[in-house]
């Protein structure tokens, strides 16, 4: 299908789900909940239909809601990106929901946000959308860009999660879309949302001190902590410094720091374990430190800090 530019940058119009939904299409392919659920393949999914539409579409007020339009009848090959959002939202453990839109099943739903083709990948934050997405790529691909752009919306104070849906709802239960936020991070999510770095600094020190096995205060400890970091730094300045003194800690330091809320994380690992190999003693052990915190910034799971944490054990032994 020919791409169009997305020209709805604002507010979702749901006035074409106020009418009666047209009757879904015999089922043919695989794929897809049918009843609005969360599909099998992640807890942080939900099979989109004009029932659950705006729950889910509300749902971005907490945290981000990646929208997949798909038709796996029409364009096969967009039925599998959307199989692979469905995944790296299980990756991304509640940091956005994906919201799994097959436009032949919920046409309603495509006239809603007068898609121009597919597939269309678009982010929802706050009900307003913004596109992302529209062509089909490989997985790691779609990985990396997902990372970058919730690295970016965690500088703007978006750090919000989903929390996992267990259970399948019925059909037109919208309340049951509804993410309930866990109140114990609630208070460092705010912060975060006021752009006091440092009171959400403390907020996640807490959380890890009551409970150091808590990866998810650990992750966002480790983000606000590099968020301090980088407040108000000079990009050029701290570049041409790291370039003029090749092995000073701090210099290289802040500009993996800047690396990586620019989502350059494989250059940020690059340059710190490259200081690991031209370091010793307390200096190489404050560079790994450092690395490992950067680890937990990005998730302990990620493809690219085991292939990070395997660099390291090399340049250290």
């Amino acid at each position: 299908m020919s791409q169009q530019p997305f020209t709805r940058p604002g507010a979702i119009d749901l006035s074409a789900l106020k009418r009666p939904a047209t009757p879904a299409p015999a089922a043919g392919g695989a794929g897809g909940a049918a009843g609005g659920g969360a599909p099998a393949g992640s807890a942080y999914a939900v099979q989109v239909t004009e029932a659950n539409f705006q729950a889910t579409i509300e749902a971005s007020m907490g945290a981000p809601v990646l929208l997949v339009f798909y038709s796996r009848t029409r364009m096969p090959e967009s039925g599998t990106l959307a199989d692979d959002v469905e995944t790296l939202s299980g990756e991304f453990e509640g940091r956005f929901l994906a919201g799994l839109v097959d436009i032949d099943a919920a046409p309603a739903v495509a006239q809603a946000m007068q898609i121009p083709s597919i597939p269309l990948v678009v982010v929802v934050i706050d009900g307003r959308p913004m596109p992302l997405l529209q062509d089909v790529v490989p997985i790691d691909d779609l990985r990396l860009a997902l990372t970058q752009v919730l690295q970016q919306l965690t500088t703007q104070g978006i750090t919000g999660r989903h929390q996992p849906r267990t259970a399948a709802p019925a059909d037109g239960d919208a309340d049951a879309d509804e993410p309930s936020m866990d109140p114990r991070y609630a208070a460092a999510q705010e912060a975060m949302g006021a752009g006091d770095v440092d009171a959400a600094v403390a907020e996640y020190q807490k959380l890890v001190d009551a409970n150091p096995a808590d990866t998810e205060a650990a992750a966002g400890l480790a983000m606000a902590k590099l968020l301090q970091r980088t407040q108000g730094v000079d990009l050029n300045q701290a570049r041409t410094a790291a370039a003029e003194q090749p092995d000073d800690i701090d210099a290289q330091t802040l500009v993996a720091d800047l690396d990586m809320l620019g989502g350059h994380v494989e250059d940020a690992f690059h340059r710190l374990i490259e200081l690991v190999r031209r370091t010793a003693g307390d200096d190489r052990n404050r560079v790994r430190q450092h690395l490992i915190g950067l680890f937990g910034a990005v998730g302990n799971d990620d493809p690219r800090v085991l292939r990070a944490r395997q660099n390291l054990a090399n340049a250290l032994f």
